[in-house]
């Protein structure tokens, strides 16, 4: 009975594993390379194709939800 339960842990800590090194390796790929740093440090810019165009209409109305928010005063109790 043990052997079998630990069988069974040793799959799932495999398959968590595996799904956790496939996290990190996809998160390394859409950070900031080497190329691009050198492009930055010598164009003083980064040009790059795949940016969606910042919706300021959309920007103002999140903005302005923010600021009507009330917020509760701080406690005064020392």
């Amino acid at each position: 009975m043990t052997g079998l339960l630990f069988s069974g842990l040793a799959i799932v800590v495999l398959i968590a594993g595996f799904a956790a090194r496939r996290r990190v390796r996809e998160a390394k790929t859409g950070g900031l390379t080497d190329e691009l740093m050198r492009q930055i440090e010598t164009e003083g810019r980064l040009d790059v194709e795949d940016v969606e165009d910042l919706d300021v209409g959309e920007a103002r109305a999140e903005e302005d939800e923010f600021w009507s928010q009330t917020w509760d005063e701080p406690d005064q109790t020392f």
